[in-house]
């Protein structure tokens, strides 16, 4: 069966798409599946805490040709296609016509070895996102309530129709997850309100779980591991937990569940 391919994204950092890029990729794997992890940002965070080696040949010589197969790293926390600092120049190196294909074409080999693969896309827009919306099954919208992740999120809408109406008409969307959360405060209360009316607008769901802040998040990536064997019983270890059992059961007809 060919691999659910699913793109953490959101032109705006800091919203926690490395950090859920790897909780599912982690929770995923703890289940039994099998996993490639892509990582298409050129900050390479999610490559390190993986322990990748980001000087060997990854997403940028797969990108230029390379096969994918030999490219992908198989560390102790899984496979992943590692980024580097070369991926910088992506855009101006990877502008050829139909260059938004480029990732699908190279990750076609090895779909049917996965049961998922997971791409933690960069902050903005550019031939590396695009390249992942257009080889996506479905995204993971992480979002922080604040002003500024909002208008990121209008402006990915934007970007996803344009992909949808050219290269990917079946792209969808699977929910909004909200992260960093903390009830205290009262914008962000109010902020997850509005959240949950663009995902409606956006004809998609804003995920039952919240993912609370919490400083082990950081001190597990600080470690190079994920956060359910650093801090199992910590809140975001437990509200990824729930997060990745939403995942699944918002699978399609026809994708791994």
């Amino acid at each position: 069966m060919t691999a659910r391919i699913t793109s953490c994204v959101l032109q705006k950092g800091g919203t926690g798409k490395s950090s859920t890029t790897h909780a599912l990729s982690s929770g995923l794997r703890a289940r039994g599946y099998k996993v490639l992890t892509v990582d298409a940002d050129p900050q390479c965070n999610i490559s390190h805490t993986m322990q990748a080696d980001t000087t060997a040949k990854g997403l940028f010589e797969v990108l230029g040709g390379a096969s994918a197969a030999d490219a992908i790293q198989h560390t102790p926390q899984g496979d992943i296609l590692a980024s580097s600092q070369r991926l910088v120049g992506a855009d101006k190196l990877f502008s050829d016509i139909n260059s938004e294909y480029l990732l699908a074409d190279a990750l076609a080999p090895v779909n049917d070895s996965y049961d998922y693969i997971l791409i933690d896309c960069p902050p903005q827009l550019g031939i590396l996102t695009i390249n992942a919306l257009v080889t996506s099954t479905d995204l993971v919208i992480p979002i922080t309530a604040d002003l500024y992740a909002l208008q990121g999120l209008a402006l990915l809408m934007s970007n996803v129709e344009k992909v949808k109406l050219r290269a990917n008409p079946t792209l969808r969307i699977d929910g909004i997850l909200l992260t960093k959360h903390s009830n205290r405060s009262v914008l962000s209360r109010d902020l997850k309100e509005d959240i949950e009316a663009h995902a409606t607008a956006m004809k998609t769901r804003l995920y039952k779980t919240v993912i609370r802040e919490g400083v082990a998040v950081r001190e597990a990536q600080a470690q190079r591991t994920n956060i359910f064997e650093y801090a199992p019983t910590s809140n975001p270890a437990k509200d990824y937990n729930a997060f990745i059992e939403e995942y699944l059961e918002g699978a399609d007809n026809g994708e791994k569940q």
